[in-house]
């Protein structure tokens, strides 16, 4: 691999499978490439195989099969758009495969979800509905996700909160996912909960919409507790290795996450997106946030260091739970295990499950 970009690629392989990527498939598309530029192509290629026996299957009939084939079709081409910003026409294909792939497999996963659109700015935001088994009314967690991730992407920690009673509603905001296309980035991210909110509110009576907490991944940790501090409806809050402030950390940031930003946020040169990176910060946001606050920070993150997730928790006025894996990469996804349960766990208590 004499590309650099792939040698940053290699540190990946914890997030692709801990959401659901075979380990193989990473292992044996990486090995293959030489070039980033083929990077879209070759894990295009793998994910339609994923694609084929979730037809296959579905074509028999055998439902399970094809919800557990569609999945991983979906994520797979997830990752294949994945900071692949240099060739739009090509990562555009690659999202659209994954966004009806996730389609084909919701009606069929365990418990099921639908897609949802929720009016915003006079298009529509697109969104992943699941309901947990046996539950009248459940308590709902908003997800939110980073930069560069996706409904698509997120299957797993879904199951985090269905399997312990709440119901899930994970939606691409603007400059995420189907969104990214017509809405750049905003750091005001309160305004597009409330539109969801809202539109939960008035469509959605088989949810309990005053038991309502968010959680948010990455630039999601961002996200979610900038919301809080603003949309008070929400009871509580759980925040995974978001930045305190993003443009401070501009310079040390890898170049393929710099040029995600660039286009997610709209902008037409880096210099403008290094400028706007800065309008996405915390700063004097802490004694606003009253609602519980699940923070969760890891020791060797290099993009959103555990600095900023520990200032988070010492300005915050309300009841604040602070997690630091000390041997987790961004978002942990090398030590999941050291808290994905104790976070949902602690969101369940939170809403009353």
């Amino acid at each position: 691999m004499s590309d650099p970009r792939l040698h940053h690629a290699a540190n990946w392989l914890s997030r692709f499978t801990v959401n659901g990527v075979a380990a193989s498939d990473f292992h044996d598309v990486l090995s293959s490439l030489t070039r980033w530029d083929d990077w879209c192509r070759a894990w295009s290629a793998r994910a339609s195989v994923h694609e084929g026996l979730g037809r296959e299957a579905l074509s028999e009939k055998h439902f399970i099969s094809a919800g557990e084939h569609f999945s991983r079709a979906a994520v797979t081409y997830h990752f294949a758009k994945y900071l692949f910003v240099q060739d739009m026409e090509q990562m555009r294909a690659a999202h659209m495969k994954a966004v009806e792939c996730l389609d084909l497999a919701l009606p069929h996963l365990d418990p099921p979800g639908e897609r949802v659109l929720i009016p915003y700015e006079g298009k529509h935001l697109a969104a992943t509905l699941r309901k947990p088994k046996g539950v009248s009314r459940p308590p709902v967690v908003l997800m939110t996700m980073g930069l560069d991730s996706t409904k698509e992407e997120l299957l797993t920690f879904e199951m985090d909160f269905l399997r312990r009673g709440m119901a899930i509603v994970a939606f691409d905001g603007p400059g995420q996912g189907e969104a990214e296309y017509d809405f750049p980035i905003r750091y005001d991210y309160e305004n597009v909960v409330a539109v969801v909110i809202d539109w939960l509110n008035a469509n959605r009576s088989d949810l309990d919409m005053e038991r309502l907490g968010i959680w948010g991944i990455s630039l999601g940790g961002y996200y979610a507790p900038r919301t809080v501090a603003f949309e008070k409806r929400i009871r509580a809050a759980i925040a995974n290795c978001g930045p305190y402030n993003w443009g401070a950390l501009w310079e040390k940031l890898p170049g393929l996450t710099r040029d995600a930003y660039v286009r997610r946020s709209h902008s037409s040169t880096e210099a403008e997106a290094r400028e706007k990176a800065f309008t996405l910060s915390l700063e004097g946001l802490g004694p606003k946030i009253e609602c519980p606050l699940f923070v969760i920070a890891a020791g060797l993150d290099r993009l959103c260091p555990p600095e900023d997730a520990e200032r988070l928790a010492r300005e915050t006025k309300g009841p604040t739970t602070l997690l630091v894996v000390e041997d987790g990469n961004h978002v942990a996804h090398n030590r999941f295990y050291k808290y994905r349960a104790k976070s949902a766990d602690w969101m369940a208590e939170q809403l009353g499950v």
